[in-house]
């Protein structure tokens, strides 16, 4: 556990820092970080500069316009971070600061507005040398404001941004410590982080995607998104106004059931909205939760699977939702679009188990009117019992003897539909026994992934596979 300091702390162990130098650039929401600089003493070996291009046609002399007028972006704040970087560089002669590590902190925000109907949200970052010698590395976070007041929200950005000046010069070598230590003398209350990449030479071993997982393990965020090429993707950017499709599972590993489940879902789906592919966001969802399974979270096997769908060309959502409704709410904070989700049927009897709702004063009805809003659609793909054969749909599934009537309601008004056109064959497929074989090196399960990914389970030794081992082994 390492020691807390506080944001005047911070700010004066960076000042008292010969080597450290640098410039501060904040625009939307006043000199909130470096004022903490210059009250902590020892400031004119520190700051080379602090400004605040706030007016757009200033702001658009220096850094150049952006497309459709947008400030508040990331590729704002990387155009503000170089550009100041590459300033010090032409100015501040090397011979003359031998040791010297240059950086750059900005930030472009928005807080909220006077009618409290915009909460505020903004990018922050940093680019900055390790050694005077080695090339800049950049973090860069998007942060969501929660506090109903502008000036509480200047005040939570000032701390995230001392916080995040003396993370990057402290904690280079630990990102796992120096995204905690983010949130020091910030309540978690107050601000949200849904969004981090780390770039350059120090962070050539560091793999974003576990980064994100660590904003969600550490409650900072309640999901990350990432693209098939491994990429963190901002939330409001890859749902805004869009009709989302999404399916949950473990997918350790992913199966033929999986996809068939989901490639017909989808058909289905977008048939009943009336959209296409294109103005379609596509998540393949796994839950902290699911990844907890069997204790503590193992980022290897976090990695394997990412990595399996990411070669199926998948966007991959972690969440913290481990009710559906939850997960619906979340989009719809996004979109306006339509939304359907994908299911097996056990998934569908855990919906309507009242248990997971003992938390809302509503119960159950409140999360169903959370969970089916908007017309949302429920794609139920039938499960086939291993022992009896009984095939299970949206017909003959039983619920409890008093949510009969509900769910009634929802299956009438289509609100939950089978997924019809499924192949049988893949019916008899499982998970468990796919894991089994896997482990035990019995032969047999390579037929039942998709095309490519038992090739790449073999190559990389996942989920415990192993060449060598013989099934006399296991005997």
């Amino acid at each position: 556990m390492y020691q807390k300091l506080t944001p005047k702390q911070k700010a004066l162990t960076i000042n008292l820092d010969p080597t450290i130098y640098g410039t501060f650039a904040e625009i939307g929401a006043g000199q909130e970080t470096v004022r903490h600089f210059f009250r902590a003493g020892g400031a004119s070996g520190t700051i080379a500069k602090a400004m605040s291009a706030y007016d757009k046609d200033f702001s658009d002399a220096i850094y150049g316009k952006e497309v459709k007028n947008r400030y508040v972006t990331q590729n704002r704040l990387r155009k503000m971070l170089r550009y100041e970087v590459a300033l010090i560089e032409e100015r501040i002669s090397r011979d003359n600061n031998p040791n010297r590590k240059f950086f750059s902190y900005a930030n472009t925000v928005t807080t909220i507005n006077f009618d409290k109907t915009v909460r505020g949200h903004g990018w922050v970052g940093i680019r900055f040398q390790v050694k005077e010698n080695e090339d800049y590395n950049e973090i860069v976070i998007h942060v969501k404001f929660k506090e109903n007041d502008a000036t509480l929200q200047q005040e939570t950005l000032g701390n995230l941004g001392v916080n995040l000046i003396f993370g990057a010069f402290t904690y280079y070598d630990n990102p796992r410590r120096l995204i905690e230590s983010l949130f020091d003398d910030v309540a978690t209350d107050n601000l949200e982080i849904d969004m981090i990449d780390f770039s350059g030479p120090a962070f050539a071993y560091v793999d974003n995607r576990l980064m994100s997982l660590q904003l969600v393990k550490n409650n900072m965020t309640d999901a990350v998104i990432f693209n098939s090429q491994g990429s963190n993707m901002l939330p409001a950017d890859s749902l805004y106004k869009k009709n989302i499709f999404a399916i949950r599972g473990s997918f350790r590993p992913v199966t033929k059931v999986n996809i068939d489940m989901l490639q017909n879902g989808i058909d289905m789906f977008l048939k009943d909205a009336a959209c296409t592919h294109e103005e379609t966001e596509i998540l393949i969802e796994i839950t902290i939760s699911n990844l907890r399974a069997d204790g503590d979270i193992d980022e290897r096997d976090f990695l394997d699977r990412v990595d399996v769908l990411g070669k199926l060309g998948y966007t991959v959502i972690i969440s913290n939702f481990s009710e559906y409704y939850r997960l619906i709410d979340y989009f719809a904070s996004y979109t306006t679009g339509n939304i359907g989700v994908a299911m097996g049927v056990n998934n569908l009897l855990m919906v309507f188990d009242e248990k997971y709702y003992k938390n809302l004063s509503g119960g159950i009805l409140e999360a169903f009117g959370k969970f089916f809003r908007n017309g949302m659609r429920v794609y139920l793909y039938p499960y086939k019992d291993p022992e009896t054969h009984e095939l299970l749909d949206s017909e003959n599934l039983k619920v409890e003897e008093n949510l009969k009537e509900l769910y009634k309601y929802f299956k009438l008004n289509n609100r939950i539909v089978d997924i019809k056109n499924y192949n049988p064959q893949f019916l008899e497929i499982y998970s468990r026994e796919i894991l089994r074989k896997i482990a035990c090196n019995i032969k047999g399960w390579e037929n039942q992934l998709p095309e490519g990914v038992a090739e790449m389970i073999k190559e990389r030794g996942m989920f415990g596979y192993k060449q060598e081992l013989s099934l006399k082994q296991f005997s």
